[in-house]
């Protein structure tokens, strides 16, 4: 497999973690590509000191057209070269390194010249002050490949845990509205139909969370878990292991989400704060419904840090690690139909 990592805000720790990883995968047999600067890669490589040998690519024509080629070097394919590297400073240059690195990459997968995508973590600040409009992975790779919803998943190899989300980045005076609005019933279906392809889960057991503190409590606290999340439940128990909505905080407390494949969480913090206190170092981004394998590790741009040498890597690599089996399972998929 030929994995590309986009490069991701070259002031923050991407870069870092990126060779860290290298040094760990460089003798898997698998080939890796950084999508950025080649200047900014061997800025990070000397001050950290770390013993990596960086190739220079100067246009996609000059990528190997086999993975063995050279393998135990770092290809680095130069999208972008910034004037200065600044660790923890952010700015708009290197809003539009991250940006640009992370198109380069997705078209790379989309010719099939890789096999999935890891992005290092973009801040978006610099994103915006950049220019661009979206100002997330999830949102902008939406919209390059035409996919109005592309869901925001996050999985841990370690505990088994996966959560996905009903709605992603979104103001929670929002996300009463945007449930009621959602095609819940075809959200779910779609994820069913991705669990099945990129995780190999032949009949996933999945569990939806109520939207409302105790999922209303009998409509005390609240309407949309008996008009919205229990009907689609209930058309969709014939043919999806779907079970709720449960009440998020006992439903974690009790440890009741080792007994699904997959957690459905109505808005950002309901999923990702349970998520994170169990798999912080090792949980994984996965971006779902896209035509392209994504993943990214679930930590940000740790500006704090950039550039000293203590970052740690352990989910970059997961996610790693996870885009190469993902790809695997849908090559597997393919071969099936």
């Amino acid at each position: 497999m030929r994995i590309v990592w986009s490069i991701g805000d070259p002031h923050g720790i991407g870069p870092e973690i990126i060779l860290k990883s290298f040094l760990k995968l460089q003798d898997s047999g698998h080939s890796f590509l950084v999508s950025g600067s080649f200047s900014v890669m061997e800025y990070y490589r000397t001050k950290l000191g770390l013993p990596i040998r960086l190739t220079r690519l100067s246009d996609r024509s000059s990528i190997p057209g086999t993975i063995d080629s050279d393998i135990a070097a770092l290809q680095v394919l130069s999208i972008v070269e910034p004037d200065v590297t600044e660790p923890g400073v952010i700015s708009p240059e290197a809003g539009r390194v991250a940006m640009e690195s992370l198109r380069a990459a997705a078209e790379l997968c989309a010719a099939g010249i890789c096999d999935g995508l890891v992005t290092a973590p973009i801040h978006k600040e610099a994103v915006s002050l950049a220019g661009y409009a979206e100002t997330g992975h999830t949102g902008f790779l939406g919209k390059m490949f035409d996919v109005d919803s592309p869901c925001m998943m996050f999985a841990d190899r370690v505990s088994g845990l996966k959560v996905a989300l009903a709605t992603i980045h979104e103001a929670l005076e929002k996300v009463p509205v945007l449930v009621r609005e959602m095609d819940l019933d075809g959200f779910l279906t779609a994820l069913e139909a991705s669990l099945k392809q990129d995780f190999a889960l032949a009949f996933p057991r999945i569990a939806i969370l109520g939207l409302n503190p105790h999922a209303s409590d009998g409509g005390v606290m609240g309407r949309e878990e008996f008009e919205i999340i229990t009907p689609s439940v209930n058309r969709l128990s014939a043919k999806l292991r779907i079970e709720g909505p449960f009440a998020a905080d006992g439903f974690f407390g009790s440890g009741k989400y080792r007994n699904y494949d997959i957690i459905v969480a109505m808005y950002h913090d309901q999923g990702l704060l349970p998520f994170k206190l169990l798999a912080f170092d090792t949980g994984v981004n996965v971006t779902l419904g896209l035509p392209i394998v994504r993943t990214s590790p679930d930590h940000g741009t740790s500006f704090d840090i950039a550039g000293i040498g203590i970052a740690s890597e352990n989910s970059f690599l997961e996610a790693t690690l996870l885009a190469v089996t993902i790809a695997q399972n849908r090559k597997q998929s393919s071969l099936r139909i």
